[in-house]
């Protein structure tokens, strides 16, 4: 079958010929309908030792596909059902995993494509059905990023939602995959005034036409802007979902008195945090992924029509090209790999 792998560190990624895999005991094989490409596998491709991933890896941590096949012992879901699959694979016993919070797993989590072979393939291995999420007739494509792309701001938001009241505001930086989502997320789920930042206009637009109430771009003179809007009291919440140095700045810089920054993005940087470099009672948090019972709340959101993914697609062929584009800055909302294309 076909397959995208990371394969040797340093080097881009290739589309390879690989055996189909077979479920072992309590397993899953997938025929994948649909795999969302993410920053995430680029912070994996440039980093000097691939995270500690054993190489090569088929990459693809955002899966849709029908299930194909179960092994022995596996119960639960039947063959010919189309998911998507949490991606956030924990041991399944610590006090996190128990808690419903395998993303925060005190032994290690991975996840398909980050660790395990992923889902930009024919075909993929899920270890076990409790990682399945059906999805009814919603389509693949625009459900596979909902593993990431949505659930990942989703429980961003999920974690300051009682600070979101009426009458606040919200800024969010970055409106890429994850971005674009949560602009729609903050409408859907609370009454604040939503500012979204990037550095290109297009995705401006794409804000704007995810509901964001004002649009801006994340130059030097955003945070004074920001301060002009809310008369001088900075924002209540500020989302960075790009993650480098320079954004994370800006995100404390938007901050009002008692706000919060959420972290998101993997981008590597961070802030000086401390008593004459924060506003004061500001609390600056990180947040990672998502609980496989919000996913399911996702899958009924997109069944509503209150959340849409913007996505671009891509035959298997292509997908290292898409990753190109990706790292150019020149996706708008999530590429996603098809491989019937």
């Amino acid at each position: 079958m076909k397959a995208v792998q990371y394969r040797k560190i340093g080097q881009r990624p290739e589309v390879v010929e690989v055996a189909k895999p077979q479920p072992g005991p309590g397993q899953v094989l997938l025929k994948v309908t649909a795999a969302g490409l993410c920053h995430s596998d680029e912070v994996v491709m440039s980093a000097p030792d691939a995270l500690g991933y054993e190489l090569p890896m088929t990459l693809g941590h955002e899966p849709a596909g029908i299930v194909e096949e179960l092994g022995e012992g596996a119960t639960g879901i039947e063959v010919g059902t189309p998911v998507i699959v949490h991606g956030c694979w924990g041991c399944g016993v610590c006090e996190m995993c128990a808690a419903g919070k395998e993303m925060l797993c005190l032994n290690g989590m991975t996840s398909p494509g980050l660790g395990s072979d992923g889902a930009l393939a024919d075909y993929m291995i899920v270890d076990t059905p409790r990682r399945l999420v059906p999805i009814g007739d919603l389509d693949p494509v625009r459900a596979a990023s909902l593993t990431d792309a949505a659930l990942t701001p989703y429980q961003a938001i999920l974690s300051v939602l009682p600070k979101l009241k009426g009458g606040t505001t919200t800024v969010v930086i970055g409106v890429g995959g994850l971005g674009h989502v949560a602009v729609q997320l903050l409408r859907e789920l609370t009454g604040t005034r939503v500012i979204a930042m990037d550095v290109t206009q297009d995705k401006l637009d794409l804000a704007k036409e995810c509901g964001a109430h004002e649009v801006m771009p994340s130059g030097p003179d955003a945070a004074e802007a920001v301060k002009k809007l809310t008369g001088g009291r900075g924002a209540h919440v500020v989302f960075d979902f790009v993650g480098i140095d320079k954004t994370a700045e800006l995100a404390v810089a938007c901050a009002g008195v008692e706000g919060h920054v959420v972290l998101v993005g993997a981008g590597g940087g961070g802030v000086k945090v401390g008593f004459f470099t924060v506003p004061s009672n500001t609390t600056i948090s990180t947040s990672l992924w998502g609980g496989r019972a919000e996913l399911g709340q996702l899958v009924t959101m997109a069944q509503r029509g209150q959340i849409h993914i913007q996505t671009r697609t891509f035959s298997l062929d292509d997908v290292p090209k898409a990753y190109q584009l990706l790292h150019e800055g020149q996706i708008i909302g999530r590429a996603v790999g098809v491989p019937s294309l």
